[in-house]
């Protein structure tokens, strides 16, 4: 199926983790399907990969910033937009589950906020006349932790809800200038990032084979092409008539009954 994405400029944030973490695996994935991706990120990973990119004929552009501020979020958009001249849609990638709990400082829930909900908000912002203008979309990527709770993650649980909330209401506030709002929610995904937390557990391999068992499909983890895949869909004119979903990416983590869960699996 042809997506339609081909010269699509694609911004995504949170997009130079390391290699195999969802936002590396949706860039390239947008680049396998003719966009532009624009890869908006604080790592400096994110040279790495848009000259990757650039050496196999295909266009790309990294923008190096801290996407908690205001100010270099501004300029970050500025320069997309000197390249490019266009917005086509906005996928929010930002997401760091940093523990900040009810133990954490003031500073250190403030700051979860601004990182894992702050900066979609502001993206979108900067973003917005050149959406209006390409009636583009935004594809915000959420967390089953919104709705089903974790336990010591006060900043990250109250980001993702409201990045969840967000989703809603821009579907609601940007309907009139024909732009999309959605968001891929995604349970538990086998990242770089997971594999370094795995390691400093105690017996992380017990640890992971439970989780794995308490995925109802396949009890294995969402693999990070599948999650790329979905959210090419969504935002592609291929989904034209879905705004103000939340598409669960999770093996049914979140919603199927867990009588499914047994040793069968």
């Amino acid at each position: 199926m042809d997506l339609n994405l081909k010269g699509k400029i694609v911004v995504v944030s949170g997009s130079a983790g390391k290699e195999g973490s969802i936002g590396e695996t949706m860039i390239n994935r947008l680049a396998e399907e003719g966009a532009i991706p624009a890869l908006v990120d604080r790592n400096n990973r994110g040279f790495g990969y848009a000259e990757a990119l650039q050496k196999k004929g295909i266009d790309a552009l990294f923008v190096q910033t801290d996407v908690t501020d205001p100010v270099a979020m501004e300029a970050a958009v500025a320069k997309i937009i000197e390249k490019y001249g266009r917005i086509d849609a906005v996928i929010n990638n930002v997401g760091v589950n940093d523990g900040a709990g009810l133990d954490a400082t003031y500073d250190e829930f403030m700051d979860s906020l601004k990182l894992n909900v702050v900066s979609y908000f502001l993206l979108v912002k900067f973003a917005l006349p050149y959406l209006k203008e390409s009636k583009g979309n935004i594809l915000n990527i959420g967390s089953k932790v919104a709705l089903t709770g974790q336990g010591g993650t006060s900043g990250y649980a109250a980001a993702k809800g409201g990045v969840l909330g967000l989703t809603r209401e821009w579907a609601v506030d940007l309907i009139q200038y024909r732009i999309r709002s959605n968001a891929i929610i995604i349970a538990e995904s086998y990242t770089p990032a997971y594999e370094d937390w795995i390691k400093t557990v105690p017996d992380g391999e017990a640890v992971l084979k439970k989780i794995n068992k308490s995925i109802p499909f396949e009890s294995r983890m969402t693999k990070t092409i599948e999650i790329a895949d979905t959210a090419l869909f969504i935002i592609s004119d291929r989904s034209s008539h879905t705004t103000g979903q939340f598409v669960f990416v999770d093996g049914g983590y979140v919603h199927l009954d867990r009588a499914l869960i047994s040793d069968v699996n």
